[in-house]
């Protein structure tokens, strides 16, 4: 068998036989090693006793063993000095691994198994790439940098070839973190870690590629989003709140700028853990906006309410050395209410649904997040499942969590699960009444008529895109332009919904989609984020004229992607 593809490597390499004779090297192993008296079954047995550094030439090199096929190994030599230069690393996963093989029946898991890691190995060693299997559902590979443009031209093309695998009901999707550019091998690990962990939280089926501390490049990601099924995960992160819960001193939790209904009710729903352990627990909340002024109302009726609210600069004034912060629905820090908090807390939990970006907040000590969740209320309620069968919610506070399912679900049309009515349920059981909820989402009779009037205004462009702006001055632009969106929606054909306002010298602009178009992808060449189903971005120094036109060339670059 050939094995012409090592000398593409940027590094020295020599294949050796089953009895440790070298059979196969490259030019650079010519140029640099094979002069030299090496013991290779002796390198291979220190290898194994992971002893991979040796000195040829005064050069320090650190080895890497992998076999291959008929019993020969590969055994690449790579300088020091030149560690994670010209390489590619990379992770695969098989996201869906669990419920792909729940599927089908269990005497076909094996040929599942090997079909997955035969097509693997073929993609990657066509490249002329190592690819290695160290988990049931995880590969890690090694390429030349020279083959991620061919990786972009054909788009990952190893995505399609799994998704279309046709052994069960699910197809199979796959998740990829690639790194390089680092100072070492190692670190150019880590940037692969960093990069399938982003993949993942948004949403998985796609490749995140990380090339230095901060620049990201995303592809794919533009299908609905991976949904976990296990009920281990919720109780996992439940245990580990209440540790965390019971070791601080006190406890602040922390939704988004402009907060909605999700915000504020899995807020509540916290606090309800944290008053069950008997912790003190604040709320951070700088301006009660018309979304939620009818949730915080039946708050502070409420006594252990009426003094938990407190604003950014006096939470800041109130950090203690032992205070747990808790980020609520949403993940990055420059969303927060007040975004130097998350600086000045030693300890920070982050619980959140929508995708993540490449700002999300990394020094956690606990994260629950899981973008194929309907909302952050909805894991609030999950986990408080696995909690003490004695913690028992009020009937405002079980409605400010179902509020919270109902807004982010658009009344259970949008990414609704079995998880999500089964948190509903629960939620019932434990007091919430449907119709008051129903309540808590009424307008004013003035928001209700600027609504109206953005829907008629809009402006249908690329057969399916709707376009309108809200010119009447309302109390809370961000929710409204959101929620004008979202009922641009019914028009019959429209899949893609834009609204824009003009904030004195910014634009607000909300994005909504029935699933086809990935408006999360489309707000982020923007500046902005969200989710798969609902964006938003906010465009600093310009005009809604301009605003309009960028919009439309970032949909047309978004529409060449895809």
């Amino acid at each position: 068998m050939g094995h012409d593809e090592i000398k593409y490597y940027p590094f020295a390499c020599a294949i050796t036989d089953e009895n440790g004779e070298i059979v196969c090297t490259n030019k650079l192993f010519e140029d640099n090693i094979k002069n030299n008296q090496l013991n290779i079954s002796d390198i291979l047995s220190r290898h194994n006793d992971n002893a991979d550094i040796i000195v040829i030439n005064d050069i320090l090199y650190n080895i890497t063993v992998c076999p291959i096929d008929d019993n020969k190994k590969k055994i690449f030599f790579i300088k020091n000095e030149d560690n994670g230069r010209g390489v590619l690393l990379g992770i695969a996963l098989v996201d869906n691994y669990a419920e792909v093989q729940e599927s089908f029946e269990e005497s076909r898991h094996p040929h599942l198994v090997a079909v997955i890691d035969r097509k693997i190995s073929e993609f990657f060693n066509a490249l002329g790439g190592i690819v290695r299997k160290y988990e049931s559902d995880r590969y890690l590979f090694m390429l030349s940098i020279d083959k991620l443009a061919i990786l972009k031209e054909n788009k990952f093309e190893i995505m399609d070839i799994l998704s279309k695998i046709d052994m069960g009901n699910i197809p199979v999707t796959l998740s990829i973190g690639i790194g390089f550019n680092g100072s070492s091998l190692s670190q150019s690990m880590e940037y692969a870690r960093g990069a399938l962990d982003l993949a993942l939280g948004r949403g998985g089926n796609q490749v995140v590629i990380k090339h230095s501390e901060e620049q990201y490049s995303f592809f794919g990601g533009d299908g609905s989003e991976v949904t976990q099924n296990s009920r281990v995960k919720a109780r996992v992160k439940a245990s580990g709140l209440v540790e965390l819960i019971l070791s601080s001193s006190d406890i602040m939790l922390m939704g988004h700028k402009n907060p909605d209904l999700d915000s504020l009710g899995s807020s509540a729903g916290v606090f309800a853990i944290a008053n069950f352990y008997g912790k003190p627990c604040r709320i951070v909340l700088n301006n009660v906006t018309s979304s939620i002024s009818s949730l915080y109302s039946r708050l502070i009726e409420d006594s252990r309410y009426k003094s938990m609210f407190i604003d950014g600069e006096t939470a800041m004034k109130s950090v203690k050395r032992r205070t747990l912060l808790i980020v609520l629905d949403t993940c990055r820090q420059a969303m927060c209410e007040c975004s130097e908090l998350v600086d000045k807390v030693k300890k920070v939990v982050v619980f959140d649904h929508h995708r993540m970006s490449r700002d999300h907040i990394e020094n956690y000590a606990l994260t629950y997040h899981d973008p194929g969740a309907s909302s952050t209320s909805e894991l609030v309620t999950e986990m408080m499942m696995y909690i003490n069968k004695g913690l028992k919610l009020t009937k405002t506070e079980a409605e400010g969590l179902l509020a919270g399912i109902t807004v982010d679900t658009k009344n259970f049309a949008f990414k609704t699960g079995v998880k999500t009515f089964e948190a509903a349920a629960y939620l019932k059981r434990s007091g919430a009444d449907t119709i008051s909820v129903r309540r808590l989402f009424q307008s004013s009779i003035e928001d209700y008529m600027a609504k109206a009037d953005v829907v008629k205004n809009a402006k249908i462009f690329n057969d399916n895109m709707a376009l309108s702006i809200l010119k009447i001055k309302v109390e809370n632009p961000v929710v409204l332009i959101a929620q004008a969106a979202d009922e641009m929606l019914g028009i019959e054909g429209i899949e893609v919904s834009y609204v824009m306002y003009a904030d004195g010298d910014d634009v607000l602009i909300s994005a909504r989609s029935l699933g086809k178009v990935n408006v999360q992808k489309l707000m982020e060449k923007l500046g902005g984020g969200g989710h798969q189903t609902g964006a938003a971005a906010h465009l600093n120094n310009t005009d809604i004229k301009s605003a309009v036109k960028l919009l439309e060339e970032k949909i047309n670059e978004y529409l060449k992607e895809i």
